[in-house]
């Protein structure tokens, strides 16, 4: 639950006019906001390169050079349909059948994940204020990692440009041993409270869990040694952490975005909901259709955060017409015209939040 939630402005007016012209181009098309045939197919390669690299992986690789490119496939496959799949399905947009919806986004428990607490992660803490010291926690390292002006500054972070790097190869080791059971046990994330998953969401993440721990440990154990089964799932984890932890990161953590903090609601109420959408996303090389099939369109950020109910196989259909909007009103739309350009901006952002703040040198002095 948002605690001292501050206010956007009541102002609508580019919201709108945004809602209206990207309707009428779907309709133009043809299109509804789910994924239609197109997820479906591409969900079942994602699942078929998943499975048979996870099933050479068991019966087949015996040698090191065997081992290590299935596991970099095997990691880039989990990250894919997190992207694509999970991702989806739990924004409500993978199909109009609820069900299809819960399943999809229910995926996320079978990969180590739990769809409960990343509904209320990301749906709801970040997607209502991105960028937001105090409410978004995609934000929030605590004293690893200075992402914001409005965080505190710890002596070490003048090395987080180099350091977090390796980090993030261990967000998914720490995601499925630690972060979710830590945030149901206790209720919060960050920040935020949020309710206890009870009844048929409580045995959601239990057999969830229970089947991820059986299919990552327990069955490789039949077949093959601790120490093998351990590399095996470090590799995988490291693979696709890294994937997920950089292509979530470009789009919000980089040299462009705006930063606020819940601690100034002045600032955000200056803002229309929209406006403020925009101004703290970054989109990158949106003309690479290999990358935004990869990704799941996470490349188009701008338009996911102004229509997150939006099947990510329509974000390049409506990009110029949403950036068309942007400049007819005023609206800052940013973008990196290739990935590596916002890798660079990340790194840039990273090491400048590294580095002592002006404020605290005026007082040293």
């Amino acid at each position: 639950m948002l605690e001292n939630k501050p206010r956007f402005a009541p102002e609508r007016t580019f919201q709108h006019e945004v809602q209206s012209r990207v309707e009428q181009r779907l309709a133009a098309l043809g299109r509804s906001r789910y994924g239609g045939l197109r997820i479906y197919v591409k969900t079942a390669l994602l699942l078929l390169w998943s499975g048979a690299s996870y099933g050479a992986l068991m019966a087949w690789a015996s040698h090191w050079w065997q081992v290590v490119p299935l596991c970099i496939s095997l990691g880039l496959s989990l990250a894919a349909i997190g992207f694509n799949v999970t991702h989806d399905g739990n924004h409500g947009a993978f199909s109009g059948s609820r069900f299809v919806n819960r399943a999809m986004g229910g995926m996320l428990d079978l990969l180590g994940g739990s769809s409960y607490v990343w509904r209320w992660k990301h749906n709801v803490f970040h997607h209502s204020y991105p960028n937001v010291e105090g409410l978004d926690e995609d934000i929030d390292f605590g004293a690893l990692c200075r992402m914001s002006r409005h965080q505190p500054h710890f002596r070490h972070q003048r090395l987080q440009h180099i350091y977090m790097w390796i980090l993030y190869c261990m967000i998914v080791p720490k995601w499925h041993l630690y972060d979710d059971f830590a945030a149901i046990l206790q209720g919060r994330l960050g920040d935020n409270s949020f309710p206890r998953p009870r009844g048929g969401e409580l045995a959601q993440f239990l057999v969830g869990k229970l089947v991820f721990f059986s299919i990552a440990f327990a069955i490789p154990l039949l077949f093959h040694s601790l120490g093998q089964v351990l590399l095996v799932y470090f590799l995988v984890a490291v693979v696709q952490g890294l994937n997920l932890a950089i292509v979530f990161q470009l789009a919000h953590s980089n040299e462009e975005a705006d930063s606020f903090s819940a601690k100034h609601p002045q600032e955000i109420a200056q803002q229309e909901w929209a406006v403020h959408q925009v101004e703290t996303t970054v989109n990158f090389a949106r003309k690479s259709r290999l990358l935004t099939w990869y990704v799941g369109g996470l490349n188009h950020q701008i338009e996911h955060h102004l229509f997150p109910r939006l099947s990510h196989v329509h974000l390049p259909a409506i990009s110029d017409i949403v950036e068309q909007v942007c400049r007819e009103h005023g609206v800052r739309y940013s973008e990196h015209p290739s990935f590596w350009r916002a890798v660079a901006s990340h790194y840039g952002l990273l090491r400048s939040m590294g580095q002592v703040p002006l404020s605290a040198l005026g007082e040293a002095s």
